[in-house]
């Protein structure tokens, strides 16, 4: 049930798509600014109890609900599955950014590229040249990918999927939401919001790296995940992007910042033992191209997930 219900709720995104401004994730941001509200006093075991009551409130009806169908109806409670996966999942979500920017790049538009990149990833992006937007476009992409498909289809596939997933998604959320605004940003209340969803996405993460490295060019993209990964503040990020890149011969990161606006560390910043031109970092500089390779990746881990998955249903089905 399992397998279906994923490959269900992607065929059925893949034709209606979910807008990422759809009224229930609106909702969520609505409690989610409620809740930061109620008990954002300053502490961090204010936003431990904050996020507790968040996550509660969303995941605890999610897995009664899933268990009362599963003793009505397995129809009805494959119906479930297949619903919460297709709210979770966002596979589409901002696949028309990307492709826009990449139909633009290849027309040789790069106002209009860089007007859609900076609608996409809120960065000034006055003054980017064509390199630069393929590179954060790429990066982004695959960052979205990661914690908007394949990081829910781990957790789905743990005892209580359904509420599991809404429990990636949300924690996900809220680790932006309570760190990113500049009001928040070094504030002790969502200390905790970062740190949980690291952990929850700490397997999530090197499954995906080990996705693109299956994949792609093995040797290479190990390689960038065991030597340059450490570069991005961000472990996680860090992580999928030296592997991606590696995967596809490409070189993302600069010495300054790296992917979806995650600072390196000033004393990772450079390699003094590697080339200056290439900033130690294997690959290619990247380019339109670059846009076209990171679709394929994509899809290829996306098939080598749903293989496996369909494997692992065939075993559990005959055993």
């Amino acid at each position: 049930m399992t397998f279906l219900s994923i490959l269900f709720a992607l065929l059925i995104e893949q034709l209606k798509p979910l807008r990422a401004d759809n009224p229930v994730y609106a909702s969520i941001k609505s409690f989610a600014a409620t809740i930061e509200g109620w008990f954002n006093a300053g502490h961090v075991h204010h936003g431990r109890l904050g996020w507790v009551v968040m996550v509660g409130a969303l995941t605890v009806p999610v897995a009664l609900v899933y268990w009362l169908l599963l003793h009505v109806s397995l129809v009805a409670a494959f119906a479930w599955n297949v619903l919460v996966v297709y709210m979770t999942l966002g596979f589409r979500h901002y696949s028309h950014y990307f492709t826009s920017i990449q139909l633009a790049l290849n027309t040789g538009d790069e106002m209009t590229a860089r007007t859609l990149l900076a609608e996409w990833t809120k960065l000034d992006t006055a003054g980017m040249d064509v390199s630069e937007i393929s590179r954060i476009a790429s990066e982004r992409a695959l960052i979205t990918t990661h914690r908007h498909v394949f990081g829910v289809f781990f957790w789905f596939l743990m005892p209580v999927g359904p509420a599991l997933a809404v429990m990636y998604r949300v924690a996900e959320y809220l680790s932006r939401a309570w760190n990113e605004p500049d009001h928040m940003k070094f504030e002790a209340f969502g200390r905790f919001a970062a740190q949980a969803f690291y952990w929850i996405d700490w397997i999530p993460a090197r499954l995906t790296a080990s996705a693109f490295a299956v994949v792609g060019n093995f040797e290479d993209a190990i390689y960038a995940w065991r030597n340059f990964a450490n570069r991005w503040e961000d472990e996680a990020a860090g992580i999928i992007l030296a592997a991606g890149g590696g995967a596809m011969g490409v070189r993302f990161g600069t010495e300054n910042q790296a992917a979806a606006g995650i600072i390196l560390p000033v004393d990772a910043a450079t390699v003094d033992s590697m080339p200056e031109e290439t900033d130690g970092l294997p690959g290619d500089t990247p380019s339109p191209r670059t846009l076209q390779s990171t679709v394929g990746l994509v899809w290829r881990a996306l098939l080598l997930w749903m293989f496996l998955l369909l494997l692992l249903s065939v075993a559990v089905w005959m055993g």
